[in-house]
């Protein structure tokens, strides 16, 4: 019988403990930490997110600031006000909410967040930082997995952990951090993408399998070993008529094959997603502590 690591019950436990934390901080005369979001456009996925993440400061007690622009806002007054939050000494950390439209490098908006401001840690310095072991805002959704990991005192030291997906977002940082030394960590990492070939053979070999590419129910039961700890990453939204808002999430995992199978395994919704939201808290009241970066 497998474990469901349930990533909302985490996801409240530690934003009970952020809040008492601010709440100590603020009884101290600290000021409340404050988390700045910029989106561009309307798309539905990062609309839900952020509305999230927004909730998730009042119940940690932060103050948030949510600033929009229309999907034609240009590259130049984005950098603008990107510029502006990292001058604006209230503003303690603050994300830009990707995906932003293709007329805007990605890549020019990231480099161009103060790296001591970048909760999100998908700058170069805090991508470097990690890869070398050195403190640094870990990327969320990675960061939420190894809290996950933790909580549920899951082993990984030289267990072969195999991740599916080689994104900068999840899959890249994800096996970086279960190779560092350490708990969680020490495993043995295979990384499969699009080009692996074998990658069945692959996955039955594997103790741990994070699966993050994209692509709903990939994951087949007849892919896996009996005993596997199973981290569903995927959230795609494919139609579904028994739903009011007219779909539904799917990860990348077919649970009910994958699940009689596994020792432990993320629901999709209620497993990683909560986590990458409340990693972000978690980074944030680091960067108001100035404990990351003096």
């Amino acid at each position: 019988m497998y474990t469901l690591i349930d990533g909302k019950a985490i996801s409240e436990q530690i934003k009970l403990e952020i809040a008492k934390e601010v709440k100590n901080m603020v009884a101290k005369g600290a000021k409340r930490p404050h988390l700045a979001v910029i989106i561009v456009g309307h798309d539905g996925g990062s609309e839900s997110y952020v509305a999230g993440k927004v909730k998730d400061c009042g119940d940690c007690g932060f103050t948030s600031t949510l600033i929009r622009f229309e999907e034609d806002v240009t590259e130049e007054t984005l950098l603008a006000e990107v510029d502006k939050l990292n001058k604006n000494q209230d503003v303690d950390g603050f994300i830009v909410q990707l995906p932003i439209p293709k007329h805007i490098s990605e890549e020019k908006v990231i480099e161009a967040i103060d790296y001591r401001k970048d909760v999100d840690g998908f700058h170069p310095v805090n991508v470097g930082r990690m890869t070398i072991g050195l403190p640094c805002y870990v990327s969320a959704t990675p960061a939420g997995i190894i809290e996950l990991l933790k909580r549920y005192e899951i082993p990984t030291a030289g267990k072969n952990c195999v991740v599916i997906g080689r994104s900068n977002i999840v899959g890249k940082p994800i096996a970086t951090l279960m190779m560092q030394k350490g708990y969680p960590g020490d495993a043995t990492v295979t990384v499969c993408h699009s080009r692996t070939k074998n990658l069945k053979e692959i996955c039955l070999q594997a103790d741990i399998i994070i699966a993050a590419l994209g692509q709903p129910e990939f994951l087949k039961g007849d892919m896996v070993k009996d005993g596997v700890t199973i981290i569903d990453v995927g959230t795609t939204r494919v139609p579904s008529t028994l739903t009011e808002s007219g779909f539904k999430l799917k990860g990348d995992v077919a649970f009910d094959e994958v699940a009689p199978k596994a020792s432990f395994i993320t629901p999709v919704p209620g497993g990683v997603g909560l986590m990458t939201r409340i990693a972000l808290m978690q980074n944030t009241l680091l960067a108001a502590k100035g404990e990351i970066y003096k």
